[in-house]
């Protein structure tokens, strides 16, 4: 159980922010009050859990403290969705749906001896409060982080924290991944999944080892970016930052955030933004459409399986349990394809006679559909998808690739791959969504939707 530190720490989080709030600009209070919640604080159980209230953590104490410091400080400059007619669509039905998936399940659910509870409105309420919450890191990005000077901003964040959070890193490889039970005083998850290749992978304050990798390949992404684009000592700087946050990814012992960042490192360092920007709109693409090819048998599975016995028989094992869960809960969210079954756990398999859970939802995408449905998965993924998507459209009309901002398109792959990663995990974090917001704020207000049509030349006769 969580220790008086644990929810000191929780409680007393918006008056950090409000400290940011007071010395910072308000884009600069928002991505760092933000991003230092998110990597420090102690993550589930430790949560005020009220009555008919979404659950208050980590994730949603932070959104909500710099939410209202917005809105009280700058109210007036909030931009509350986006100029895209798709994107205002999609941040209604992901906020609606919770309400139309309650209307749908009423009524019990029956494994053998076993039943679940049908969802009551006051639940409804409860999960469409918790969408919102969810989207708060979305608007104050794409409100107050939308310039070419933010987008910099957040990649110098990803790499000054970094840097702090490595050390915390290193301290969990070496002696083992329990700072969280050392300052927190418990276990955020089972210790034998942290136990990899010989050794340990950190977890420090997040949610599980994955969780950390995947930091770890966005910071080394950034890095990346600010080295390619500096000069001088700079240079110099950003390359060895560069060079230090590869070890300590591997260190991470990760085979997917060691692919992920296999193909990020050389697309940032020597690809042009163009490509960028269509590598990163294929990984949001593929993330979209990945359930689609899963019904048709499209994706190849056996291939997957005979690489990962290569490298690691265990983990081509954990695969092959992936793939399975992944079959058996398709099949259960068919049954309800539109909206979901809901929560407490309706979208699962129970055993009929304990009552235990039969099956393992990993990756985001099974965990939204069965509990949202389809609109839900739709609306989810496609809205913190669509700037890339809005990216790749209006790079066709640049008549040259500098007139976009040069870190662009090092942000555009580091959400790319983070959204890929839903695919086999649940990595969706409020950096996702920042990220989601700011790309979107920066496309809609610094890219043009045509082609410039230049001044004709004009000849005296």
């Amino acid at each position: 159980m969580p220790n008086a530190i644990a929810f000191l720490v929780l409680a007393s989080w918006p008056l950090a922010s409000l400290v940011l709030f007071r010395k910072l600009p308000v884009g600069r209070a928002v991505l760092w009050s933000l991003m230092v919640a998110y990597l420090f604080l102690p993550p589930p159980p430790a949560v005020f859990d009220f009555p008919a209230m979404p659950p208050l953590d980590k994730d949603s104490i932070p959104a909500l403290a710099a939410f209202a410091f917005c809105f009280f400080m700058y109210g007036e400059k909030i931009t509350w969705l986006p100029r895209s007619h798709i994107a205002k669509g999609l941040m209604v039905l992901f906020v609606i749906t919770p309400l139309f998936t309650v209307l749908t399940n009423s009524e019990p659910v029956f494994f053998g001896q076993v039943g679940l509870p049908g969802l009551r409105l006051i639940e409804g309420i409860a999960l469409m409060v918790q969408q919102c919450m969810i989207l708060m890191p979305f608007i104050m990005a794409y409100s107050f982080l939308r310039s070419e000077r933010d987008l910099r901003d957040i990649l110098f964040a990803f790499v000054a924290l970094g840097l702090v959070y490595s050390l915390l890193m290193l301290v969990e490889i070496r002696l083992s991944p329990q700072l969280n039970l050392w300052i927190y005083g418990y276990y955020q998850h089972l210790f034998d999944q942290l136990v990899r290749f010989g050794g340990f992978r950190p977890i420090v304050f997040l949610y599980h080892g994955l969780w950390v990798a995947l930091f770890a390949m966005m910071m080394l992404g950034a890095a990346a970016a600010l080295f390619r684009h500096s000069r001088g000592t700079g240079k110099l700087v950003y390359g060895a930052i560069t060079g230090y946050f590869a070890v300590i990814l591997v260190l991470c012992k990760s085979v997917a955030s060691l692919v992920y960042a296999a193909v990020l490192l050389p697309m940032i360092l020597f690809a042009g933004r163009l490509w960028q920007f269509r590598l990163a709109a294929l990984l949001a693409f593929l993330a979209v459409v990945y359930p689609i090819m899963k019904g048709l048998d499209w994706v190849p599975e056996q291939y997957m399986l005979e690489q990962a016995e290569a490298l690691d028989p265990d983990r081509a094992g954990s695969l092959q349990f992936r793939f399975d869960n992944e079959r058996v809960l398709l099949d259960r969210a068919l049954l309800k394809p539109v909206f979901g079954w809901g929560s407490w756990g309706r979208n699962h398999i129970l055993d009929p006679v304990t009552g235990e859970l039969l099956t393992v939802t990993d990756g985001r995408w099974i965990i939204t559909i069965g509990v949202f449905g389809w609109v839900g998965y739709l609306a989810e993924f496609l809205l913190f998808s669509w700037p890339l998507f809005v990216l790749l459209g209006r790079s066709f009309v640049l008549t040259r690739e500098d007139h976009t901002a040069p870190w662009l398109g090092a942000l555009a792959l580091i959400l790319g791959f983070n959204l890929f990663d839903l695919l086999p995990n649940a990595t969706i974090t409020p950096l996702t969504w920042l990220l989601s917001g700011a790309l979107l704020g920066y496309v809609e207000h610094h890219m043009p939707r045509r082609r410039r049509v230049k001044d004709p030349i004009k000849t005296v006769m």
